[in-house]
């Protein structure tokens, strides 16, 4: 009924997905990032550098992280967080243009577009290929990756280059439920894109939750809950609930045999009544592209015009290549 009543709702949903996830550790005295750059290539108008860096003491995160060139020294660029979908072997690299199917390359083309961007590998992927679920400190895959994920936000933030105010998430697939994780946890970011990354769970493959409890994502979905959709005290409705007032985008085509359509419909409908409680329904945005699990070209370009939207951003306009 109140403004702080949701608050309190949206706590219980954060709550509700740590139980499936495992919980956030904490993020206390995190070291330095003690960044180490291995590779350094020239893009169009951006330097993209190939980067590690410390998430724990224990740990260090692999990514790419694009810095456009500025015409005018120490202007505060905004930043987006990249997130690629599933691809064991090259990881990042998909979203670097290296994908053998289309529309995949955001982080180059929103570098393109005057963004600085920082875009990881999900565990177990590209350069943390091989990394070890069973041992770690993690409940979860999908846990790991979103406390990599606000590791990659304090490092953005850390960049001379960077307005801290003006960050965001962009994901397809894997990358774009990831985002969706990242944009519940971490309030920093303005604006959530998500391209063919969620339903709800029980439009999911008819319910049927199998792969979702693989260690590369939430195991606790077979072991505590035994796959039953009933069973999961958190859905995808909430969690976009949770990103209000702030920004969210989805990209749902009607043929995507992963992520059902109508699930879709019904969870925007759900999270829309939220932003419309919080005076922000404009923020929440959904297209129905006629196509398979794919980011066709058009909307993409519109996912990012509402990006620059959000981030006050005027980018030289640069024509994406035609999707083939």
């Amino acid at each position: 009924r109140t403004p702080a009543e949701w608050q309190i709702k949206r706590a219980m949903i954060i709550k509700g997905m740590e139980k499936v996830m495992g919980p956030l550790p904490g993020r206390e005295s995190l070291p330095d990032f003690d960044m180490k750059v291995t590779e350094t290539a020239k893009g169009s108008n951006y330097t993209r550098l190939t980067i590690s860096f410390k998430g724990t003491e224990a740990e260090r995160i692999p990514a790419y992280l694009y810095i456009p060139f500025r015409e005018k020294k120490g202007k505060k660029l905004p930043a987006m967080l990249v997130l690629h979908g599933t691809a064991r072997d090259i990881g990042k690299q998909v979203v670097d243009g290296k994908s053998p199917l289309p529309g995949r390359a955001h982080a180059k083309e929103l570098a393109e577009r005057g963004y600085v961007v920082i875009a990881p590998d999900y565990p177990g992927m590209g350069e943390y290929k091989g990394y070890d679920f069973v041992n770690d400190r993690y409940q979860s895959g999908s846990m790991k990756a979103i406390s990599d994920n606000m590791r990659c936000i304090d490092l953005l933030q850390s960049l001379k280059e960077v307005d801290p105010g003006r960050i965001g998430v962009i994901g397809h697939s894997l990358g774009g439920h990831g985002a969706i994780f990242a944009g519940a946890f971490d309030t920093r970011l303005k604006v959530t894109v998500s391209s063919s990354g969620w339903t709800l769970f029980h439009n999911y493959m008819g319910g049927k939750l199998a792969p979702w409890a693989q260690d590369v994502y939430m195991p606790l979905m077979r072991d505590k809950y035994n796959l039953d959709p009933d069973k999961i005290p958190f859905d995808f409705d909430e969690v976009i609930a949770s990103i209000a007032p702030r920004a969210f985008f989805s990209n749902s085509p009607l043929k995507d045999g992963n992520f059902d359509v109508e699930g879709v419909r019904k969870g925007i409908a759900n999270a829309a009544g939220v932003y419309d409680f919080l005076k922000a329904g404009k923020r929440i945005q959904v297209r129905y592209p006629d196509s398979g699990h794919s980011f066709p070209h058009d909307t993409r370009l519109e996912a990012y015009r509402f990006i620059d939207k959000i981030l006050k951003h005027k980018p030289e306009e640069q024509e994406l290549e035609a999707d083939r």
